[in-house]
């Protein structure tokens, strides 16, 4: 991966094509350089497999055939290697874990056997199903000795997904990346230093500061100020040794709502009902009927409260994200994440987060022109093998 290009990451979930209807189709993948697939899920024993296989790979799609008479990869991972075949440095990870699937990783990654049976069916699924790397999403490592595990599970991804690399003369590496948090906390249990020599991304959840866990209001992906913040997250890691150009930092696509409030930094009592999960509205959806947007600029955060209905959210706006690809230039970090991607406008409207991260960063010009993997002859896919072709 060229270290001069900037990353714009996205994560799509594979239950976006539910009642969320947003497809693999809707996503702008020219203004885009990796999109992280949510989830695989991973067995006690170490096997890594897909979270929903007919979202994953037997949806039918409009122009899909029925007809086949040899075994092709179809759903939403059929429709990811047509975008890659499109946009060439367009790259395809495949995310294992994340906050609901994450109970199995202490127990996988603290024996060899169960490490082995991850990084085999890891690399397996990636094969399969033509993608260009891995990203793990183990939330979170509780102690010193799933830390010290962590890296060794790692280290045998890495060597693996190097030897896969290599004996199939791929002309740039495979992706091995991670989902990091941003919570002293949880920081605080890395190996950091050891990490940073095996993963390429340390893609930096830069949300969730705030929710309805929390006593009073507040910024919930503040750059600056606060008990928690993006800043202090990242200086944090680069003290412990982590490469500024390995550092992405990830912004939300979506607001956490407070209720019967007077606003920042107040009480309040209960979160609402959310566009799809209580207390959560998706970013397009932004600000509510009634409600009036600010901008903090000492924090560098927006949000918007409705003196009528008393609710307060706390969201990233276009401006927020500005202000964000500023500091990643300034601090010579890699770049952009998002979760996720079917809570924001199309690219094409004004306040599109995905846009702003885009305009913000430079434009085509400025982003990592690596290209994608087209080559898997050894897929169980006869069109992943054919390349789409």
């Amino acid at each position: 991966m060229s270290e001069s290009g900037k990353v714009i990451a996205a994560y799509y979930t594979s239950w976006s094509i539910y009642a969320r209807a947003y497809n693999v189709t809707d996503i702008d993948s020219d203004k885009m350089t990796h999109l992280l697939y949510a989830f695989a899920n991973l067995k006690p024993d170490g096997e890594v497999f897909l979270g929903d296989a007919w979202a994953d790979t037997d949806k039918h799609f409009d122009g899909d055939s029925w007809n086949d008479v040899n075994r092709n990869l179809y759903g939403n991972f059929k429709q990811l290697g047509l975008l890659k075949k499109k946009t060439r440095n367009f790259k395809v990870s495949l995310s294992i874990g994340g906050w609901s699937w994450s109970t199995n990783f202490p127990v996988v990654a603290s024996k060899s056997d169960s490490r082995k049976k991850f990084v085999t069916s890891s690399i397996n699924l990636l094969k399969d199903l033509g993608l260009d790397g891995l990203d793990v999403d183990w939330e979170y490592p509780r102690n010193g000795e799933d830390a010290k595990n962590y890296v060794k599970l790692l280290k045998e991804l890495r060597e693996a997904l190097d030897d896969y690399s290599e004996s199939r003369n791929h002309s740039c590496k495979l992706l091995l990346t991670a989902a990091m948090p941003c919570g002293e906390d949880h920081y605080r249990t890395m190996n950091l230093k050891e990490m940073n020599k095996y993963l390429d991304i340390f893609y930096l959840m830069a949300y969730d500061f705030r929710g309805s866990w929390s006593s009073k209001t507040g910024h919930q992906s503040n750059l600056y100020g606060g008990d928690l913040s993006t800043h202090k997250a990242v200086e944090y890691y680069i003290n412990k040794g982590v490469a500024n150009n390995k550092l992405v930092i990830g912004m939300p696509m979506y607001g956490r709502a407070f209720q019967n409030t007077r606003g920042l930094g107040s009480s309040y009592d209960g979160v609402g009902d959310g566009t799809w999960e209580q207390g959560i509205y998706d970013y397009k959806k932004l600000p509510r009927q009634g409600a009036v947007e600010h901008f903090d600029e000492n924090e560098v955060a927006s949000y918007s409260y409705s003196a009528s209905d008393k609710e307060f959210v706390t969201y990233d706006n276009p401006q927020v994200i500005i202000q964000k690809t500023d500091y990643i230039k300034h601090n010579h970090l890699r770049g952009v994440m998002f979760w996720e991607l079917s809570g924001d406008f199309p690219t094409s409207h004004e306040r599109s987060l995905l846009t702003a991260a885009y305009h913000g960063l430079g434009g085509k010009d400025a982003l990592d022109q690596t290209p994608n993997h087209r080559s898997f002859p050894d897929s169980i896919y006869e069109n992943v093998r054919n390349g789409f072709e």
